[in-house]
């Protein structure tokens, strides 16, 4: 693992796996927006991330073991990132993240509306959502990435930020 070992604190060690500006939004948009391919992550960043730093940030990752690659089968130039365990086990951390955030921060409400419910959802909900990402990221990645395999929770949470979305467009509150 490529990792400075400034101290053997668990706080330190994560924040030297995760604490860069990229790490967790990158993984954010593996996890909730099912962006598998280099172009969907970096057309799809809310946040405008720059390809030569997303390129540098997969490789980090794919090093650190937080994502793994393969070629998609539908394209030969394209690749298909999955999470592995450690990044679907971040799924409370998002959790916890969303909802501080929730508290203290300006969030708009389409952008905080899946953090709401992941909150609300407590551990039950993340328990059954890490189940569905093991299935559409380890057990078959390539029908995950092509949407042939499904997480319901996943469905649900994006729904209800669609719904959001939608009502905001319409201006109503």
């Amino acid at each position: 693992m490529d990792i400075e070992l400034r101290s053997g604190c668990p706080i330190n060690l994560t924040m030297e796996v995760l604490g860069d500006r990229w790490s967790l939004i990158i993984i954010r948009d593996i996890m909730f927006g099912n962006r598998r391919h280099f172009r969907d992550l970096l057309t799809n960043s809310e946040e405008g991330i720059a390809s030569n730093i997303l390129a540098a940030r997969l490789k980090r990752l794919l090093s650190l073991g937080f994502i793994s690659k393969r070629d998609d089968p539908s394209h030969s130039q394209k690749a298909i990132y999955s999470l592995t365990e450690p990044a679907i086990q971040l799924v409370p951390l998002f959790a916890m993240i969303g909802a501080w955030g929730r508290r203290h921060l300006p969030v708009t409400e389409d952008l905080s509306i899946r953090a709401q419910l992941l909150e609300e959802g407590g551990q039950p909900l993340w328990d059954e959502f890490m189940e569905d990402l093991r299935q559409i990221h380890i057990a078959d990645p390539v029908g995950g990435a092509n949407g042939t395999v499904t997480s319901p929770v996943l469905a649900r949470l994006t729904a209800a930020f669609l719904e959001v979305r939608e009502k905001m467009a319409r201006g109503v509150a």
